[in-house]
């Protein structure tokens, strides 16, 4: 058999057509799209035809359509049947039969040649005729694969000959993988900002594609005939992975030999033209949007038509269907030219409303057209900058990259109107970049010239020196990605350009950095080589590094890279970067995106090599957070990472970056982005205004510095501040801060600036205005084109279109009238009547389609989405002033009951240009009565369907699928109402679904159906309500407001007999009013006595009882005895005893504290620090006065009793006229009172205030009472009830202060009786919650029992920054100790310091929070901690100055000087500020100070300078020095220690012993010329002052010299003399040291026989360091009298 097809394959050749003779063919094709189940829509087109061929000359043949038919189809699959678009094959009868030519040599089609009048869409069916010959025959084997060109592109094919010996037929199967194509013809449109991911598609696909053509060949003596082809082609498509369910698209072509005719047919007398190859060319369909058909007859009347709609019907509110004509007016004017949109204009730009829709809608045209318009008509001065902004940013991002669009911007970039505006020059500038990205995205080779300009512009700003043009240049080749802007960007960077790349400030360095990014998701490799060098140079500033870093990871770095960060942070110094770097890897271990995974795999390898001890680092460093989700079966996933950017450990971190991406269908994006840096944002703020710089003081802090060795100041970090965003990877827009826009925003806000835009804002107000504005939006079109086998588009769609309308009208009348010339003053003597109409309404269609698309047919599957949402109101609000009155009124605005909805559904459709009014929709999911197909009917149809596929085989069972029971959709519908009676309306929310999930269990088959989900409003049954007022009276006049008057009398006695009862009380006991609190308390004091916090009502209830029936005075008897018998359990028990003096009290409560502490001591498992936290007393400041029985003195005394006051004047309005009413009431049409009010009575001799809450009907006694008191400074209480007359519920809670020990403290405490059972399951998940999160915080937690219904929470100061907490709940007790704060308490020495800003609260705040911020040096002898809290030993020189701390930036704020006593070793502190020198040092054991050389005696401080911003104080038994203004928080000097602290701002910034106070401890040692040292001493030394006269008076005998390693060394095998590179603190020449000690520095060696130079002398301290040794450093020099 192998012998026999070896044979028939030598033979074998590709069909063939004989000149003279006609081959005729039945041709039938369709394409059907819808789910692969029976039983439900599926929309389609048909093409039925006799096919002619014939040659025409040697390789070229002609082939022609007799009696074309074209079918559509849109119904219940396989009940229906197609339909014959009889216009529609009518128009196109001409063109369908017009006969074509084509090249035809071996099976393979060559060049395609047509009359210009059969159009492309035409041509392109025709092609799919062509496409069954295309056949690529290999003689030698049966069984191959090739990249095979055909309709599609050129795709992986396979091939499979076999023979039929019998039938003597050969038969070929060609198989085509779509997804495998070299050159797939696909056009994207809108997908430029998206990515492929790779990663994603390995792990499902959203769109899989296979093809498949059986051929049946017959050998002639004339050669190969084709008697028959079969052809199908499955697309399936789904927005997650096709395998939960998917759409498809099935096509069929059928091409069966009729007959071979004798004769020929000629072409026509026409021109043929090259039209291309057998590949599918795009048409008319790019323009055709495949939401609607339009029949496009006048372009301009019918964009006028529509233009005129959209203005009409979206004024009050926003028409359901605005959406759908906007999307249409786009369509129409894709379709019109240049010169229909200029007359449209033309007509139309003097119309507001015309016009404002216009601007908004020619970018979404997305043709060069729409840019080339904004252009020209802002270069004519026709367009607002406004309008310009508008219009070019909206274009820039919507018009489809091309040259001419590219050209276009690139005339704007250098246009001087552009260039004067630096809003519209960097909207330009991005856009241009933005622009050539989408073109490079669409075209591959995409050439460098696009981007030289730009290249230019680098060139030009780096020799003008020109920062911001430089910036600007950079972030637009960041947005382009262009490979060739590689190298000018390498050229900016240090290390890569040239000397001058190293004098470009930070700033340009990161911004070429991030340029990167775009490039990298191209060039990664590349990428990943220059990053790692710039991470790996560890001279650059830590910011660039982990800037570079950013880059590093997104280009998903592989294993080996990863690996060598992980090395390098093992011997890191700066720990920005270990933090950054380390956190970033850890985050990026819990990656679950496919584009991620190996670098997760990477990190978490990494992370085993290092040290977590980086997980302690504080949070003042640098940190990067990553965190997404991926689900694969979904094909879908979210992204977010922050990077917190710091360099001195300051609170304001340098920058923070965030950023989001999307996964979705195989694709994801980085949907947005946002960057700020804040440089020297922190010290603006916290920084006081300088005022005129001291020249003198400038001149003496330089002088001094110079005197150190090779000292360099830090770089000024100037206020500046910048800020931008990216959406899709590209930057829309950026800002920068600087002094000149503060100085703008000070001038603006101005005093005078606000009064005079203010009057003109009043003025406008009280005038009234109508204002209506409307905006459409096309957020989303995303379209990918592809052909199909038959040669018609397959196209899959998103579009999102919404239109938002908004109308205010605002009415004004002031009573009485105001002149022209009013004051604002007289508004608050007038009587305002505001009225506000206001109806903000949006309407958003979403459409997702799959089908055929074309200008002629479409055939689509259409899933659409509504949402309409409109809510008006009618506001009219009244302010009278004098009275105090304030009403607002909401009313009713009939006729609009559904102020929501959302419905979507998805349908089939099928209609055709020519008869639009026959197109035809189906829903997806059919009703009950089309779903029932019958069994005959079924069964006929798959039998029909069998036998057109194998004639020869039987229907038998094993074959076809037997009929089955159809399964029916099933319904839901859920909805829910809430009905308000008291304001009249009832809205109800309704969502109802009927999907395919009946089909199959499967998300995708959830989305298709019918969905809706409402919200309406309606008026609720009864009577109907004109209006909803909100009226608010102040003042005396309040009282005239109450409806329901709530007092004692209403509430004590039976409804039916209050009036009656309180005639006769106030006739027969007027002064029973006042006898009410003693015999309250008499009947009761026990119930109130054995307490701690019972409500008032419990004693009013106690009260009525007595004179009642025994059975009840029982009751309350055993309510109050059991009440006593819990409260004797409870530790707060010595607050009862209110009967007896303070003294008791206080003893009573220690008692009770110490017998609580044995118990606690007595437990096996209690810790020391949980003995002594149950130990600590808590003394109130707050005393009770229980002598109830005198009267009440007319001022308030501060130990009065909360429960005495309120059984006294249980409501206040039996006594209290109110402060403040409030209605909130619906006004009926019956006038019957309907609502809310809520009264507030303020008892000024007391301190107290009840507020009252009720119902305003007459038989509702539902309520709510919340009263207060504040019983004395230190004590406040509040009661809240709520129930029928606030006696269900209710709650007494207490703050008071005191002491616990010597430190303050603070108790709050809540009791309760009764709380209603929601609010209890409430509590119980809140205290569940607290419980679980307690040992992730840290905190301690054990079970107890406490006093039952009552949380306890105490808070007690353990020092100026930490607090001791304890929470108690009845049944567990919850503390922790030493829990700090961001901000220094005000007590202690920080109280006294808070004295100088007595007037003003926001003084004290900025000091407290600068305080807790600042870091601290402080040195004890010979123990120096600095400010990164490193504790180093060092030898202080003696009476030698050295630099304590100082400001090293330009601006030389600061500079503390310390010098040690050569005799009795005391500190002398020399503090140079403003114009201030201050000398700070020890006498007989007490602190003194000198200023500017005067002593000040410590009777006169504290001292204040007259700018008040220097302070000088006692403190303790030393003298303090802040200024805080300064950067200098506090400089502190005593006999035994000093300190000095800097704020926050200053960190990184400083110098000296203390270090730099940013946190890096590893590089704490740095010497004034920033080399490291080795050792402490050696640092210390090196911020020695050196003496220069044996004679000089400030006694200091030593300098910093370069000395010689006494003995020789052997270097590399070469005998060396070797010199310090570190200087080394030696006396002056004719002075001895009387004490001295041995340091290790660094030696840089020579050749013993080479000299060291002059020149090499003065560069010593710059040399390498070759070996450390030790050397001898001198502590005290002794000078003779005759020294030199």
């Amino acid at each position: 058999m192998w012998v026999l097809l070896v044979a028939l394959a030598v033979g074998l050749a590709a069909p063939e057509f004989a000149s003279g003779k006609t081959y005729a063919y039945e041709y039938e094709a369709f394409v059907m799209g819808g789910l692969p189940e029976d039983g439900l829509a599926r929309a389609g087109v048909k093409v039925r035809s006799k096919v002619m061929i014939c040659a025409e000359a040697a390789g070229t043949f002609m082939l022609k359509l007799v009696n074309p038919e074209i079918f559509e189809y849109s119904g219940i699959w396989p009940k229906d049947d197609f339909l014959p678009a009889t216009k529609l094959t009518s128009a196109l009868q001409a063109q369908l039969s017009t006969p074509i030519k084509f090249e035809y040599t071996n099976g393979v089609v060559g060049k395609v040649f047509a009359p210009a009048g059969i159009s492309t869409t035409v041509l392109n069916v025709i092609r799919g005729v062509l496409n069954i010959f295309q056949l690529n025959i290999k003689k030698t084997q049966n069984v191959y694969e090739l990249q095979e060109p055909g309709t599609q592109g050129v795709c992986k094919t396979h091939y499979v000959i076999s023979e039929d010996t019998k039938a003597e037929r050969i038969m070929f199967t060609k198989s085509k993988d779509l997804n495998e194509c070299q050159e797939r013809i696909v056009k994207d449109i809108g997908l430029a900002y998206t990515e492929r991911c790779t990663e994603c598609e390995a792990r499902g696909k959203a769109l899989k594609g296979a093809s498949a053509v059986h051929y049946t060949i017959k050998e002639t003596d004339t050669g190969a005939m084709l008697l028959e082809a079969n052809g199908t082609e499955i697309i399936q498509f789904s927005p997650i992975s096709i395998m939960n369910g998917a759409a498809q698209m099935e096509s069929k072509q059928v091409l069966t030999f009729l007959e071979i005719e004798k004769t020929t047919f000629k072409p026509l007398a026409a021109e043929y033209l090259h039209r291309g190859y057998l590949q599918y060319q795009f048409g008319a369909e790019l323009l055709q949007t495949p939401i609607q058909l339009l029949r496009i007859t006048n372009v301009e009347a019918q964009i006028v038509e529509i233009l005129n709609h959209l203005v009409t019907f979206n004024v009050d509110k926003v028409h359901e269907d605005a959406p759908l004509k906007f999307i249409e007016l786009i369509q129409l004017l894709r379709v019109a030219s240049s010169q229909s949109i200029e007359a449209l204009w033309t007509q139309f730009k003097n119309r507001a409303d015309h016009r404002h829709w216009i601007l908004n809608i020619v970018p979404a045209i997305a043709t060069p057209a729409a840019l080339r318009f904004v252009k020209d008509k802002f270069l004519a001065d026709e367009l607002t900058i406004v309008e310009a902004a508008q219009a070019l940013l909206a274009s820039v991002h919507m018009v489809t990259a091309d040259l001419e669009a590219i050209n276009l911007l690139k005339d704007l970039t250098i246009n001087q109107k552009i260039k004067d505006n630096p809003v519209l020059r960097e909207i330009v500038m991005l856009g241009y970049g933005t622009m050539v990205a989408k073109y490079c995205a669409e075209n591959p080779t995409c050439p460098a010239e696009l981007v030289a300009p730009m290249h230019d512009r680098v060139v030009q700003a780096v020799s003008k020196q020109d920062i911001e043009w430089l910036i600007l240049a950079l972030k637009v080749l960041g947005n382009a990605g262009h490979s060739a802007s590689l190298k000018p960007i390498m050229k900016l960077l240090p290390g890569f350009g040239s000397a001058t790349a190293a004098t470009l400030p930070l700033r340009v360095h990161i911004e070429a950095v991030l340029a990167l990014r775009n490039i990298a998701k191209r060039e990664p490799k590349m990428i990943q080589a220059m990053a790692v060098q710039l991470f790996m140079d560890k001279d650059l500033h830590s910011e660039l590094r982990m800037v570079a870093a950013i880059v590093l990871f997104e280009t998903k770095l592989p294993m080996g890279l990863v690996m060598t960060l992980a090395d390098a942070l093992l011997t890191e110094k700066n720990l920005q970067v270990s933090s950054f770097v380390y956190s970033y890897m850890k985050a990026m271990t819990k990656s679950t995106s496919p584009d991620f995974a190996s670098v997760a795999a990477a990190c978490n390898i990494a992370m085993k090599i290092l040290s977590p001890k980086f997980d302690r680092l504080s949070h003042r460093f640098s940190r990067a957070f990553y965190l997404d989700s991926y689900y694969d079966p979904w094909m879908a996933g979210a992204a977010a990472s922050a990077f917190y950017v710091n360099d001195a450990a300051t609170v304001m971190p340098r920058a923070i970056v965030a950023k989001a991406r999307t996964y979705m269908a195989g694709a994801y994006a980085d949907v947005f982005e946002v960057g700020v840096r804040t440089e020297g944002m922190q010290e603006a703020f916290l920084k006081i205004q300088e005022g005129t710089e001291n020249a003198d003081r400038m001149t003496k802090m330089r002088q001094v510095m110079k005197a150190l060795s090779e000292w360099s100041a830090q770089p000024s970090s100037q206020p500046l501040a910048s800020v931008y965003v990216k959406f899709f990877g590209q930057e829309i827009a950026f800002a920068n801060i600087d002094k000149a826009i503060v100085n703008q925003i000070i001038q603006l806000v101005s005093v005078q600036s606000i009064r005079t835009y203010g009057k003109e804002a009043l003025d406008a107000l009280l005038a009234g205005f109508v204002s209506h504005y409307a905006k459409p939006w096309l957020f989303t079109e995303v379209r990918r084109i592809f052909p199909t086998a038959t040669g018609l588009p397959m196209e899959l769609s998103f579009y999102t279109a919404a239109v938002a309308a908004a109308t205010v009208n605002f009415r004004t009348t002031v009573t009485p009238s105001l002149p022209a010339d009013y004051q604002v003053s007289q508004l608050l003597k007038s009587d305002i009547n505001m009225r506000a109409d206001i109806s903000p309404s949006v309407s958003m269609h979403t459409y997702a389609v799959m089908g055929v698309n074309t200008a002629f047919i479409q055939a689509v599957l259409m899933s659409r989405a509504r949402v309409h949402t409109i809510v008006p109101a009618k506001i009219e609000a009244r302010i009278d002033m004098i009275k105090g009155n304030f009403k607002f009124q909401v009313l009713p605005v009939p006729g609009i009951n559904e102020i929501a909805s959302a419905r979507a559904d998805t349908v089939v459709i099928a209609r055709n240009v020519e008869d639009l009014a026959a197109a035809k929709i189906t829903p997806m999911i059919p009703v009950a009565a089309e779903a029932q197909v019958s069994r005959k009917t079924f069964s006929s149809k798959i039998s029909r369907m069998a036998s057109s596929r194998a004639s020869d085989m039987s229907a038998s069972s094993e074959i076809l699928p037997a009929p089955r029971e159809e399964r029916l959709p099933k319904a839901f519908k859920k909805k829910w109402c809430a009905e308000s009676k008291t304001f009249g309306f009832k809205a109800c929310t309704e969502f109802k679904s009927r999907n395919a999930s009946f089909m199959k269990k499967w998300p995708f088959y959830t989305m298709i159906g019918e969905h809706a989900f409402l919200v309406e409003v309606f008026p609720a049954a009864g009577p109907e309500v004109e209006r909803i007022e909100i009226e608010i009276q102040v003042g005396e006049k309040a009282a005239e407001k109450i409806i329901k008057v709530i007092t004692m009398s209403e509430e004590d006695e039976p409804l039916g007999d209050k009036n009656v009862l309180m005639k006769l009380k106030k006739i027969l006991e007027p002064g029973q009013k006042n006898r009410t609190a003693p015999s309250s308390s008499s009947s009761s004091s026990s119930s109130r006595s054995s307490r701690s916090g019972v409500s008032s009502s419990a004693l009013s209830k106690s009260s009525s009882s007595s004179s009642s029936s025994r059975h009840n005075s029982k009751k309350v008897a055993s309510t109050s005895s059991s009440s006593s018998s819990r409260s004797s359990r409870s530790p707060s028990s010595s607050s009862s005893s209110r009967s007896s003096s303070s003294s008791s009290s206080k003893t009573s409560s220690r008692s009770s504290s110490s017998s609580s502490s044995k118990t606690s001591s007595s437990s096996s498992s209690s810790s020391r620090s949980k003995q002594q936290l149950y130990a600590m007393n808590f003394t109130k400041n707050h005393i009770h006065q229980h002598d109830l029985s005198t009267e009440r003195p007319s001022s308030r005394s501060s130990a009065q009793s909360f429960e005495a006051m309120y059984n006294k004047a249980k409501y206040l309005a039996n006594d209290v006229t109110p402060a403040v009413a409030i209605l909130i009431r619906a006004v009926r049409v019956d006038h019957k009172v309907q609502g809310y009010q809520i009264a507030a009575y303020i008892d000024k001799p007391n301190a107290r205030l009840q507020i009252i809450f009720a119902n305003l009907e007459e038989n509702d006694h539902w309520r709510i009472c919340a009263d207060g008191v504040i019983l004395s400074n230190h004590k406040l209480m509040a009661n809240f009830a709520w129930g029928l007359e606030c006696k269900q519920y209710q709650t007494n809670i207490t703050a008071e202060t005191g002491v616990v020990g010597k430190e303050p403290a603070l108790r709050l405490k809540i009791t309760w009786d009764k709380l209603p059972k929601s609010m209890k399951c409430y509590a119980k998940e809140i205290s569940d919650y607290i419980s679980r999160m307690t040992k992730e915080f840290g905190i301690t937690q054990a079970k107890a029992k406490n006093v039952p219904n009552q949380i306890k929470l105490s808070v007690a100061a353990a020092s100026e920054t930490t607090l001791n907490v304890v929470l108690k709940t009845p049944k567990k007790t919850m503390y922790k100790l030493g829990v700090g704060i961001p901000f220094y308490l005000p007590i202690g020495e920080t109280a006294a310091e808070l004295e100088p800003f007595q007037n003003n609260l926001a003084d004290q705040i900025a000091y407290l929070l600068t305080k807790a911020n600042a870091a601290e040096c402080a040195l004890a002898r010979n123990t120096l901690i600095t400010f990164n809290n490193r504790r180093n030993k060092i030898a202080l020189p003696q009476s030698c100055f050295q630099i304590l701390a100082q400001d090293c930036t330009p601006e030389l704020k600061f500079l503390v000087l310390l010098k040690r006593d050569q005799t009795q070793e005391l500190n002398y502190i020399h503090v140079k500020i403003e114009n201030l020198e201050v000398e700070l040092y020890s006498k007989d054991g007490v602190g003194k100070v000198k200023v500017n050389g005067r002593e000040i005696p410590n009777s006169n401080l504290p001292y204040q300078h007259p700018t008040g911003r220097i302070q000088i104080r006692q403190s303790g038994e030393g003298i303090a020095v802040h200024a805080p203004s300064y950067g200098l928080q506090e400089v502190f000097l005593d006999q035994n220690k000093l300190k000095v602290k800097v704020v926050d701002w200053m960190r990184g910034q400083t110098c000296g012993l203390c270090g730099k106070a940013d946190g890096e401890i590893r590089q704490e040692f740095q010497s004034p010329n920033r080399r490291l040292t080795m050792t402490a001493v050696s640092f210390a030394h090196s911020w020695v002052l050196p003496g220069k006269s044996c004679r000089d008076a400030s006694e200091c005998f030593m300098k910093l010299e370069s000395v010689k390693l006494e003995k020789q060394v052997n270097l590399h095998g070469q005998e060396s003399k070797c010199y310090s590179v570190e200087p080394v603190l030696r006396c002056l020449p004719g002075c001895v040291p009387v004490r001295s000690t041995a340091v290790t520095v660094g030696y840089h060696c020579l050749p013993v026989g080479a000299n060291l130079n002059r020149s090499d002398q003065g560069s010593i301290f710059e040399k390498r360091i070759d070996l450390r040794d030790e050397a001898e450093t001198h502590l005290a020099c002794r000078c003779p009298a005759q020294c030199t």
